[in-house]
């Protein structure tokens, strides 16, 4: 227990770490990585979400941060499953609550952009990630997709992801947060 314990703190500490140590652009955003992050957090807390989908909001991009060249990546029209990278980091110390809708975040994209309107307001550079991600899903797909435990929360996260863009606003502190990814860590041996 006191191992899992230290490695708690220590995987906290890592995740702050790389928020306050993480300056770059979003690929394609005019915000860095930790302020899309942050800002998607900030709009599931505005809108009353869970502390378990708040967190997955905060998270769900986290894989670009261990991704090598995340920007490399998109020059060369790859996709390099950020969502897959950030689910496998994160399992083993997250509930599943937080780690399943980071994991279908892409997929809800892909569900979503079905409707024209919601496309259209996508950003550019979503919209080129779209492409290499699988495109728009098929009927086959959406049904499959609308039949996992944690598609609905998914969908939010996804929609928080699009409106956590905005360069120079007021933003909370990936600190802030400490007590909110504590609270959603796995407390039981596995």
């Amino acid at each position: 227990n006191l191992i899992r314990e230290f490695l708690f703190v220590k995987i906290v500490d890592e995740i702050i770490n790389k928020y306050q140590t993480n300056n770059d652009l979003y690929i394609g955003e005019k915000v860095t990585m930790s302020e899309h992050m942050i800002q998607s957090a900030m709009l599931a807390e505005q809108n009353h979400s869970s502390k378990s989908l708040i967190c997955a909001c905060l998270l769900h991009d986290y894989g670009h941060f261990i991704i090598d060249d995340p920007n490399f990546l998109v020059s060369k029209s790859l996709d390099g499953k950020h969502e897959n990278v950030a689910f496998n980091f994160f399992k083993d110390y997250f509930k599943p609550e937080v780690t399943e809708p980071i994991k279908l975040h892409v997929l809800a994209k892909r569900y979503l952009c079905r409707n024209k309107s919601y496309w259209n307001i996508l950003s550019e550079a979503s919209k080129v990630s779209l492409k290499f991600q699988g495109g728009i899903m098929k009927d086959n797909e959406a049904k499959k997709f609308t039949l996992l435990r944690f598609h609905k929360e998914a969908i939010m996260l996804r929609k928080y992801d699009d409106d956590g863009k905005v360069p120079n606003i007021k933003m909370k502190k990936i600190d802030d947060y400490r007590n909110l990814i504590n609270s959603q860590l796995i407390k039981t041996i596995i």
